[in-house]
C-alpha cells in the first residue's frame, strides 16, 4: 500500500489544497450565511432524529461524493507514509468534525436543516476518499513525481506557485456559471445592489461580449504563464481547454433544453478568435511586459463584465435546482466568480513585487 522507507511526500500542496477545498465545503453548505437565529431547539438534537421521512436519492449521493476530495487529500496533507491507517482514521475524523461544525451552525440559519444523515454521508464519503488516498495519495503528492513532480518542472517555487495554482483551480471553478458569459468573471453587481448602466440592444451586446472574452482569454492564459518557469505552450492550452469543457458541462447540466454548446454566442464566437489572436502576439513579447498585459487585460474584461446587460435568450432557457446541493454548488461559483478578478490582480501585484525574478526572462 505504502513504502515507509520510501522518498517523503510533499506535504504542502496537498495541505493547501486540502484547507482551500475544506473552505469551499464550508461556504457551500453555509449559503448564503443571513437571517441568522436561534430556533429554541436544542443545538445537537438532530443527532438523535430518526430516519426522515422524504430524502433525495441525489443528495444523498452528492453529500458522499462531496467529501472524496477531502479525505483524499489530508491523507498526503498529514503524510504519515508509515502510518497508513492512522493516516485513514486521523482524515476521516478530521473530515467528520469539519461536517459536524458545519451541521451544527446549520442549525442557526433558517435556510437551513442540520441532518444526521447527511454527517454520516459526508464522514462516508471521507472515509472512502483517504481510503483511495492510501494508494494513490503519497504517490500523486511525491516530491519527485506525480503532481508535485509535474508542478517543480513547470511552476515557480514557494507558496506563490502554489497559490498561483490553487487560483486557477478557482478560475476553473467560475466557469461552471452557466449564466455568465464565456469566461467571465468579476460580476459584482448583485453583490453590490447595483443596476446594470446599459440596456440590452443586440448589436452593442455582441461588441463588449466579444471584448470581454477576448481580454479574458488573454488575462488567463498570461495569468498562468506568470507563474510558469517552463516556457511550454501545453499546460496553457490545456487550461483553456478545461474552461471550454467545463462551461460545457454547466451548460448542458443548467439550461433548456439542454444545448452544451449555448454558450457559444456570436459574440463569444468572435472574442474566442480575437482572443487566440491576441494572445498569439502576447506570447511573443517580454515575461515582464505579459505580466502587466495579464493586469490590464483583467482589468478591462473585469470592468466591460459590470457593464454589459444579461443576455435576456440565456436567461428564458435557465433553470436551476432550488433545492438541496445544486443551490449550496451555485452560491460557490458565484462568490469565486465574482472575487476572483480582484484576488488575481492583488497576487498578480504582489508576484511582481516580490517573485519577479522569473519575469526578466524573454
Amino acid at each position: 500500500m505504502t513504502d515507509p522507507a520510501g522518498p517523503a511526500t510533499s506535504t504542502r500542496l496537498p495541505r493547501i489544497l486540502a484547507a482551500a477545498y475544506a473552505l469551499l465545503v464550508l461556504y457551500a453548505c453555509l449559503h448564503p450565511m443571513s437571517g441568522w437565529q436561534d430556533s429554541g431547539l436544542p443545538v445537537f438534537d438532530y443527532l438523535v432524529a430518526p430516519w426522515p421521512r422524504y430524502y433525495r436519492v441525489e443528495d444523498l449521493v452528492l453529500n458522499v461524493l462531496g467529501y472524496v476530495p477531502l479525505g483524499f487529500l489530508l491523507v498526503p496533507a498529514l503524510g504519515w507514509r508509515a502510518w497508513p491507517w492512522r493516516s485513514l482514521a486521523t482524515a476521516t475524523l478530521v473530515a467528520g468534525l469539519l461536517s459536524l461544525s458545519i451541521e451544527t451552525t446549520q442549525h442557526f440559519l433558517p435556510s437551513r436543516v442540520a441532518s444526521n444523515l447527511d454527517l454520516g454521508c459526508n464522514l462516508l464519503g471521507a472515509a472512502l476518499g483517504a481510503f483511495a488516498g492510501l494508494f494513490w495519495g503519497h504517490r500523486l503528492f511525491h516530491e519527485h513525481g506525480g503532481l508535485v513532480g509535474l508542478r517543480t518542472r513547470l511552476i515557480i517555487p514557494g507558496r506563490s506557485g502554489d497559490l498561483g495554482l490553487v487560483l486557477l483551480g478557482l478560475w476553473l471553478l467560475a466557469q461552471l456559471m452557466p449564466e455568465s458569459p464565456l469566461f467571465g468573471s468579476g460580476d459584482i453587481r448583485e453583490a453590490l445592489g447595483l443596476v446594470t448602466p446599459l440596456s440590452f440592444d443586440a448589436g452593442r451586446f455582441i461588441q463588449l461580449e466579444a471584448v470581454q472574452v477576448a481580454c479574458s482569454l488573454v488575462a488567463i492564459a498570461l495569468f498562468a504563464r506568470c507563474i510558469m518557469l517552463d516556457p511550454a505552450l501545453w499546460p496553457v492550452a490545456g487550461l483553456i481547454a478545461l474552461a471550454l469543457l467545463a462551461k460545457t458541462l454547466a451548460t448542458a447540466s443548467f439550461l433548456v433544453p439542454g444545448s452544451p454548446t449555448a454558450w457559444l454566442t456570436p459574440g463569444s464566437g468572435a472574442g474566442l478568435v480575437a482572443g487566440l489572436l491576441l494572445l498569439l502576439a502576447a506570447l511573443r513579447l517580454p515575461r515582464i511586459q505579459q505580466h502587466a498585459l495579464a493586469g490590464i487585460t483583467l482589468l478591462i474584461a473585469t470592468t466591460v463584465g459590470n457593464l454589459i446587460p444579461d443576455n435576456p435568450y440565456l436567461a428564458l432557457d435557465l433553470q436551476f435546482e432550488t433545492r438541496g446541493n445544486f443551490l449550496n454548488f451555485h452560491g460557490l461559483t458565484q462568490v469565486t466568480a465574482a472575487a476572483w478578478p480582484f484576488v488575481a490582480l492583488g497576487y498578480l501585484s504582489a508576484l511582481g513585487l516580490w517573485r519577479g525574478a522569473h519575469l526578466s526572462e524573454r
